[in-house]
């Protein structure tokens, strides 16, 4: 596995990934860590399972690696897990649709970037907000900026990583005002490259995710245009790779992986002060700054819907318009749904 990751940083460059792949550990407390007794009773007799190592892509540390130490909830697995660490979506879904990951969490936008350049990857489930009224990424300029609305940055320098959710949301946004790429300078520069040119003020503006845009608030800036709708999604999407989902017996066993990776998600919800502890650890901020962002990782994991795929063809049809792809994509080809009809990891009965 190391020799194919190895391979994919070669490939794609800057969008390289940003740790290698660590093993899922046990808890190591004393007591019974909450859920490593999670298992449906089914699927915890597939012994077949146990040749099984499945690799996770963990999208700019979202805890789900910390989450399953604290948790405990692949404890009892029939199989094994590792985690990939990404600095965002694009390398991800590259990943997924190499078969060097199996299942990963993405934005709305690196689905579609994606499958217009390749397929070998599948959507497979949807990361729906608790609270889609707050937004999980921004367009923000800095303090002092005399920016003060979307139409402002005609002419303008925007950082933003590309062919990520926050790129969606910059399109969104000029489209919104009349504002085509072309009438402005977008600067694409990976998370990390996007700050310095913030902070150095060498961009006028910056569209990215949280924590990243609730640091750069806490530090001064301000926020331009907020990712909400109807220019911008709150959910994400989990992608796997064709490689598991087309063998009836591993793409069984990946559904369980699904299950319990939205179980500890569902357990984080309702234990904030431990998500966020678990968030800081993983991502390596302070633990306010956790905190601050929180609200952008609490989400309920179901199956994708009509209404996502609609949504999703829109976006992909709005990249395309705008030259940002040179591939039409159908949304509803690169859809292939692992969850079972109705299923809500918010409903689900976790211990604290």
């Amino acid at each position: 596995m190391r020799k194919r990751t190895s391979r994919l940083i070669g490939v794609v460059g800057s969008l390289a990934l940003a740790s290698t792949l660590v093993a899922c550990g046990s808890s190591s407390s004393d007591t019974a860590a909450p859920l490593s007794n999670a298992a449906d009773a089914s699927d915890a007799k597939h012994t077949e399972w146990s040749k099984y190592t499945f690799t996770i892509g963990d999208n700019g540390g979202d805890g789900s690696q910390e989450l399953a130490k604290v948790t405990g909830v692949f404890d009892n697995a029939p199989y094994k897990v590792k985690f990939a660490r990404f600095t965002y979506g694009p390398p991800l879904v590259q990943a997924a649709a190499s078969g060097d990951i199996d299942l990963g969490s993405v934005g709305d936008v690196p689905p579609i970037t994606g499958a217009a350049k390749e397929y070998g990857f599948k959507v497979v489930a949807v990361n729906r907000s608790l609270t889609p009224d707050q937004a999980v990424e921004n367009i923000v300029v800095p303090k002092g900026s005399k920016l003060r609305t979307a139409a402002d940055l005609k002419g303008k320098k925007i950082a933003v990583p590309q062919g990520s959710s926050a790129h969606g949301l910059a399109l969104n946004a000029l489209k919104s005002v009349g504002l085509a790429p072309k009438d402005v300078k977008l600067a694409f520069l990976d998370p990390a490259a996007g700050a310095t040119a913030f902070n150095t003020g060498k961009v006028d503006a910056w569209a990215i995710w949280n924590p990243q845009s609730a640091i750069a608030v806490k530090n001064g800036a301000r926020i331009l245009v907020k990712g909400l709708p109807p220019i911008d999604q709150t959910s994400s999407y989990y992608v796997a790779s064709d490689a598991s989902l087309k063998d009836k017996t591993r793409r069984a066993a990946l559904t369980d992986v699904l299950k319990r990776l939205s179980r500890e998600f569902a357990w984080a919800v309702k234990n904030p002060d431990k998500y966020a502890q678990a968030l800081s650890k993983e991502q390596g901020i302070p633990l306010a700054d956790a905190k601050a962002s929180l609200a952008a990782y609490s989400n309920r994991v179901t199956p994708v819907e009509q209404s996502d795929i609609e949504l999703e063809q829109k976006l992909a049809d709005a990249f395309l318009e705008a030259g940002q792809i040179t591939k039409k994509v159908d949304v509803k080809a690169i859809t292939d749904n692992l969850l079972p009809a109705g299923y809500d990891s918010s409903q689900l009965q976790v211990t604290s």
